[in-house]
């Protein structure tokens, strides 16, 4: 009988950089461990000697809610909680609701009306959630959140929740393991704000812990539409096309303006044509499918580029999100080339102009 795999996961990886106790649970469900792939093609094209992708989208539920859910979640427990709540625009509902389901408790996750991906709502509701849609944008929901959890004996897990960006950091000693040190650039989409400082947090740990020499600047990148740290001042009515930073006041904003500043780094603006020209580059160049907020990394690495604001060296850029969350602009982007045969070889290669 062969021996089983060592336990897997962000809880059992790097438990000793965790808020973990001997009581905490070590659930997973496979969460961490993502690849960090080359760019084959766009690298020059974005100004930079070397461009390495950080494939969140590869955890359990395709994005990378799940490495600082995990932890939250596992506190929850280890305190007694019978339910979890958060309020989002959907990656952190299908990462709440799947380890809720994995855990046997329950999930409550608050949704601003019509402003949700189907790809995301539909994993919600396959995990067994009880969803309740709000008649307001995301900070709003956040808001009716915190208060429901402060009022019921119920735990929440948005990124406000310190166990959530103490989970996330660890992408950052991953980056560093698989580079061997920490890159020049850090490039991040920022919606809520707790994975840039997350980030920051993990990079800085790792250049204490000697894991690395370097402490990358922090670039990262609203939506135009939904862009209150770059303008300094709230959006009331966030708009764009990539809805998991559809945000128009951010919990993390002071920490988020703390990594941006002690990085010497950026935290900037793209519009919604920027991100989808990125969104069609990473699919058709690289043969990454993300989802549009995911790509708004890969959208300012090239505005800086053209700005003439990059000069070489090595930038890692974090796609945060598998394109299957978000099917819809998929199919609204692009026209399907598909030409109709019978099945013989001679009607196909016809069809194929052979």
């Amino acid at each position: 009988m062969t021996e089983p795999a060592p336990p897997a996961g962000v809880l059992h990886r790097w438990a000793s950089f965790l808020p973990l106790t001997p009581a905490t649970p070590r659930i997973s469900l496979g969460e961490g461990s993502t690849p960090l792939v080359r760019a084959a093609h766009i690298a020059g094209d974005c100004g930079l000697d070397e461009l390495w992708f950080k494939l969140e989208s590869c955890n359990p539920t395709g994005s990378f809610k799940d490495r600082g859910m995990v932890v939250a979640v596992a506190k929850a427990l280890e305190s007694g909680a019978k339910a979890i709540m958060c309020a989002s625009t959907g990656n952190t509902s299908a990462s709440a609701a799947a380890y809720a389901a994995h855990c046997g408790i329950a999930c409550f996750v608050l949704v601003p009306g019509g402003k949700v991906a189907a790809g995301k709502m539909a994993q919600a509701i396959a995990f067994g959630a009880r969803i309740i849609e709000v008649s307001g944008n995301f900070d709003a929901a956040l808001n009716a959140a915190r208060e429901l959890t402060a009022k019921h004996p119920v735990a929440l897990v948005n990124s406000v929740n310190p166990d959530r960006i103490a989970g996330q950091k660890t992408a950052a000693f991953e980056i560093c393991e698989a580079l061997g040190d920490a890159p020049n650039f850090l490039a991040i989409p920022v919606g809520n704000a707790g994975n840039i400082t997350a980030y920051w947090k993990g990079f800085g740990e790792c250049a204490e812990l000697g894991r690395a020499t370097l402490h990358p600047r922090m670039f990262g990148f609203q939506a135009a539409g939904a862009a209150p740290i770059v303008n300094n001042a709230p959006v009331a009515d966030p708009h764009t096309v990539a809805t998991a930073i559809r945000i128009g006041n951010p919990a993390s904003w002071k920490q988020a303006v703390a990594a941006r500043d002690e990085s010497s780094g950026a935290i900037e603006a793209v519009t919604d044509e920027e991100i989808l020209e990125a969104y069609a580059l990473l699919a058709r160049r690289e043969g990454l499918f993300v989802e549009p907020a995911s790509a708004a990394s890969v959208a300012g690495l090239l505005k800086l580029a053209r700005a003439g604001r990059t000069h070489g060296g090595c930038a890692v850029a974090v796609l945060t999100g598998n394109g299957l969350k978000d099917p819809d602009t998929a199919l609204a982007q692009y026209a399907p080339d598909v030409t109709k045969a019978d099945a013989t070889v001679e009607s196909v290669e016809r069809a194929l102009g052979w």
